[in-house]
């Protein structure tokens, strides 16, 4: 069955993206724990990240490296927090979240929606920073 990533990857579903390349892409959460809440999603369909193979892994890790250092140039904070939960959309994503404090990294706290102009704004710096 074909994901809600899938359909934003492949522009059936609006997306607002900050990286893309043929093995991953990376999108602002629209239920983001924080201004500057991004997905590093693989293009391909994978379920549990330990199914990824290793060298889609490594590579995903390495665009989250990238696109941390950016988030923690354009946001600035303490920590910039790396999850993967897995619950949420049965395809593997990363969640990168500026954080000041660990409570920031709590699901309970995500917004319940936000407008497109201040995703667009926040994705437009995290570019900047890149």
């Amino acid at each position: 069955m074909t994901t809600i990533f899938t359909h934003i990857i492949n522009g059936n579903i609006p997306g607002t993206f900050v990286y893309r390349d043929d093995l991953c892409v990376a999108f602002m959460s629209i239920n983001p724990l924080a201004d500057g809440h991004v997905l590093v999603v693989p293009v391909q369909e994978v379920d549990h990240w330990i199914d990824m193979s290793p060298e889609l892994s490594q590579h995903m890790f390495t665009v989250s490296h990238r696109l941390s250092r950016a988030l923690h140039k354009a946001f600035p904070c303490e920590r910039v927090g790396l999850l993967i939960a897995g619950y949420e959309v049965n395809h593997c994503h990363i969640h990168l979240v500026p954080t000041q404090t660990m409570h920031e990294l709590n699901f309970a706290n995500a917004a319940q929606s936000v407008e497109r102009e201040r995703l667009e704004a926040n994705a437009e710096k995290i570019i900047a920073a890149l």
